[in-house]
């Protein structure tokens, strides 16, 4: 996801993105946001690096080398992310194609391996949640080993919304 987000909006900064109960997120710092049009450009940008089969590869760097690549490449927040890693630790990072992301792994070895994923739902997250720092986009997103299942998850997801008694 951060891959073709960062194809498509090039200024928009990464953030985080970890698993969650219910799939996974990412937050992204952009000045213009992102609206529910944004999620049809980048789940459609996320399945041509998908079929692309681009491999992911595993990389190790020194803290402060982390922190002046990141900083050097406009990603503040990912630098302040590893500023705050204690000094002698070495980072991870995965790359595919020309996009690096700050990560512990593990990854699939492709992007072919990503078939059966679905952007979800945006909302409002603060910086580090705190009400204090900016305001960023989250994306919600599932991902599946295969679409069977993550057409039953979507079938299922529509359903509980016609159930939804606050309609």
């Amino acid at each position: 996801m951060a891959h073709a987000v960062k194809t498509l909006y090039p200024t928009a900064q990464v953030t985080i993105g970890p698993v969650i109960e219910d799939g996974f997120y990412y937050d992204f710092s952009y000045a213009s946001g992102f609206g529910e049009a944004d999620l049809e450009k980048i789940e459609k940008k996320m399945h041509e690096l998908a079929k692309a089969n681009l491999p992911i590869s595993r990389s190790t760097m020194p803290r402060d080398a982390a922190v002046a690549l990141f900083t050097a490449s406009g990603e503040n927040y990912k630098a302040e992310i590893i500023g705050a890693i204690p000094e002698g630790e070495m980072i991870s990072l995965y790359t595919q194609g020309e996009f690096t992301d700050l990560c512990r792994g593990p990854h699939v070895p492709s992007t072919g391996h990503l078939k059966a994923f679905k952007l979800t739902k945006l909302a409002g997250a603060y910086w580090r949640g705190d009400s204090d720092n900016v305001m960023m986009t989250r994306i919600y997103a599932w991902a599946f080993s295969d679409k069977a299942t993550l057409d039953l998850r979507v079938d299922e997801y529509e359903q509980a919304l016609l159930r939804d008694h606050k309609k």
